[in-house]
């Protein structure tokens, strides 16, 4: 499975304090989600929002950071990946935002919802 992840829509997807550690909520993703990778063999790309910060040990996790600030611009990075794509329709998206999984199905992707992919992933631990 290819994976693009919309990071912080995944974890704001659990009220679990996240915003005091914004940072620390990133890595802590990341960190799940190379996991995943590691026993699913997923191809993962998660984008987050915000300034851009070092993220050790996140391989083999692509991860990039929304190329300009303000609304939607995770969103916007996104969906360009999937217009770009030669085989969108093997792209699953990760995100709940429902305009973003508007414009993942035009351009030929798949969508999950975070929350569901986050019981996926705490299923794993």
């Amino acid at each position: 499975m290819r994976l693009i992840v919309d990071g912080m829509n995944v974890i704001g997807s659990r009220p679990d304090g996240w915003w005091r550690d914004r940072p620390g909520a990133m890595r802590r993703l990341a960190g799940e989600l190379t996991a995943h990778a590691g026993r699913t063999g997923d191809e993962v790309i998660v984008i987050f929002d915000g300034k851009p910060f070092e993220l050790d040990g996140a391989d083999p996790v692509e991860v990039r950071f929304a190329t300009r600030r303000g609304p939607n611009a995770a969103d916007d990075d996104i969906a360009a990946l999937v217009e770009a794509d030669a085989d969108p329709a093997s792209l699953t998206v990760v995100t709940s935002d429902a305009n973003l999984a508007d414009r993942v199905r035009a351009a030929g992707g798949e969508v999950m919802g975070a929350g569901a992919f986050r019981r996926r992933l705490d299923g794993e631990a």
